[in-house]
């Protein structure tokens, strides 16, 4: 298997392509105690300051500085007092945009995170940005991590995806027309019904 760790040219792009060509790429996490590796397979998109949903409509602050930056970094925010999301930056630096990483496959690792995640058995156990977050152990942490380091990183392991679907976005109040939720349909590990 030909393993290809993404560039920052991959991230530094117009957020919708990036959302839609990331489905199918595997997400690893380099822990002290081994590889974690997942597939990907539902993602949303957080497009600047004129989309009401994203985390920059309400300007630059401490909290979402990271989507400020430049692409191809991390961006793990805490949510509800429980719960981590992991987001990956992207577009050029000042034009704050996010993928938000909804829902993934394991593939490496498996065995701690269900230790991790405290689950007996591996279904759903990647099914939501919160639970994604928990097998995975991140945290904020992990905030602000060079996507092209190796600590944490995606690969093109060249895994066709052919059911791509878009749909609304999950969880939101504003923002809630657009069609900003990118999954692999044929999925079991996506977060929402299809």
């Amino acid at each position: 298997m030909s393993a290809k760790k993404l560039k920052r040219s991959f991230y530094n792009r117009p957020t919708l392509d990036v959302a839609a060509e990331i489905i199918g790429k595997f997400i690893v996490f380099n822990t002290p105690s081994g590889k974690l590796s997942a597939r990907i397979v539902e993602v949303e998109a957080y497009i600047g300051q004129d989309d009401p949903a994203c985390h920059a409509s309400r300007g630059l602050t401490k909290r979402n500085r990271p989507m400020f930056g430049p692409a191809g970094f991390t961006y793990v925010y805490f949510i509800y007092g429980m719960y981590h999301c992991l987001n990956f930056v992207t577009e050029p630096k000042d034009s704050p945009a996010a993928i938000l990483l909804r829902a993934a496959e394991p593939v490496e690792g498996c065995d701690r995170m269900l230790q991790a995640a405290g689950k007996p058995s591996s279904t759903g156990l990647l099914s939501g940005p919160g639970k994604f977050c928990r097998a995975f152990g991140f945290t904020t942490e992990q905030n602000e991590l060079d996507l092209t380091g190796d600590l944490i990183y995606i690969e093109n392991r060249n895994v066709e995806v052919s059911n791509i679907q878009r749909s609304q976005r999950v969880g939101i109040r504003e923002g809630r027309d657009l069609l900003w939720r990118f999954y692999d349909a044929d999925s079991t590990a996506v977060s929402k019904p299809r």
